[in-house]
């Protein structure tokens, strides 16, 4: 008999393991997705990326608002009589009466070498932090939050150019690779699972937007981080003149003045360290992306101003 998997998942992270799934022929009995959401011009409802590709690939989707106390999709996942569930991402706490609807249980793909970085934003804290590497921990979902045994762990080494977009992409694209191995292995019943070390643990809390907020008297390694971790979304940023620039891409410099001062007319700005940070991209509020040759054209913010009193 031809085994059932049902695939939990929301954000463009999940979507390349669920076509690797599809076109390896794996059998996705069913998709979960969270419901379409109003995107912020024009209040359109937007599907998750994981909902558009299961529709290119004809896979069954569905979109609970919420799984507790939902005794209708109980019973219907209960009715699957499933073999494995996969959950990437999927944006929900899976109930504890759901995790033994299924023969093997639920295999969660984490953005992190567990338990370092539990929790909702682990690739991005892995960036901010300035880690030198990272990975994927492959879990079974228990009732805590990301404290279930791993199988399997997957380390990279972190670019110091890597951002949250470019890192995520690889993560994935790995993930996309190892899950074939490791379906395999728990359908032939030759995974075993290590408990992790609990007193290790740290935790990737949920990015909000005032993070954001550069602090020039900061390490310009520790900008370089924030700015990295949080490109493209929401982005690292400072106030200039009441209006809000948000910095897309900076490198390394090695000039120092008072924290917060632009040191020329190429956006070069000084950090808390001696040293600071060259602006290669930028956005203005509420305009495009820019370059740097570009911006300056047209910007107010010159050599010896400081950003620290704008």
């Amino acid at each position: 008999m031809k085994k059932k998997i049902i695939f939990m998942g929301t954000p463009l992270f999940a979507v390349p393991i669920l076509k690797s799934l599809y076109q390896n022929g794996y059998p996705v009995s069913v998709v979960y997705t969270q419901p379409p959401n109003r995107s912020q011009r024009g209040q359109k409802l937007k599907n998750s990326p994981v909902q558009n590709m299961s529709e290119i690939l004809n896979l069954e989707v569905r979109t609970p608002e919420k799984l507790k106390n939902n005794k209708e999709e109980f019973n219907y996942f209960q009715s699957l009589n499933a073999d494995l569930a996969i959950v990437v991402a999927y944006g929900q706490i899976i109930p504890e009466e759901y995790l033994n609807l299924t023969k093997y249980g639920f295999i969660n793909i984490h953005g992190s070498l567990l338990p370092k970085w539990r929790g909702a934003a682990p690739i991005q804290r892995s960036i901010i932090n300035l880690d030198e590497e990272t990975g994927l921990s492959f879990m079974k979902l228990v009732k805590k939050l990301d404290e279930g045994p791993v199988c399997k762990k997957f380390k990279i080494k972190i670019d110091k150019k890597d951002n949250y977009e470019t890192l995520s992409d690889k993560l994935s694209s790995l993930a996309s690779e190892k899950i074939l191995d490791i379906i395999d292995d728990i359908f032939e019943e030759k995974v075993s699972y290590e408990e992790q070390k609990h007193n290790e643990a740290s935790y990737a809390n949920k990015i909000i937007k005032s993070e954001g907020e550069i602090n020039w008297s900061e390490n310009a390694e520790n900008i370089l981080g924030k700015i990295n971790g949080l490109n493209p979304f929401p982005g690292a940023w400072f106030m200039f003149n009441g209006e809000r620039y948000k910095i897309l891409e900076a490198e390394l410099g090695f000039k120092s003045d008072q924290a917060g001062k632009v040191l020329d007319n190429n956006l070069e700005i000084a950090c808390g360290n001696n040293k600071s940070i060259k602006v290669i991209k930028i956005q203005r509020q509420g305009k495009n992306i820019q370059n740097i040759r570009e911006f300056i054209l047209g910007s107010s913010i010159k050599k010896d101003c400081n950003l620290n009193n704008a």
